[in-house]
């Protein structure tokens, strides 16, 4: 019986740890995707404010989140991954819409 809840702590602790990975990786990624459409002129000031106006907030609600409550629930995680799809749709059409600088 301990063995199997310390199976699911070790689980549990493991899941929370690679969710964090995941979503820092996800927010670099992102940046480095701001930063190369900066660089060849495919995202104007104005929609690179606006992504990085996005991006700020969702770090401050991911950091919130994470010093409310001992971490991210998994509805937290959930609706962090969803805000992250929504960025990222914005930067593709951002970069992708024949404005340039």
């Amino acid at each position: 019986m301990k063995r199997m809840i310390l199976g699911v702590m070790m689980g549990a602790l493991l899941t929370g740890t690679a969710s964090f990975g995941q979503i820092r990786q996800r927010q670099e990624n992102q940046q480095d995707r701001i930063g190369e459409g900066v660089e060849n002129g495919s995202l104007t000031p104005k929609e690179t404010s606006q992504l990085e106006h996005q991006e700020t907030r969702l770090n401050q609600q991911i950091r919130h989140d994470r010093t409310t409550g001992g971490g991210l629930s998994p509805q937290e995680r959930r609706q962090i991954n969803h805000q992250q799809n929504v960025l990222s749709r914005k930067i593709y059409r951002d970069k992708h819409n024949g404005k340039t600088q």
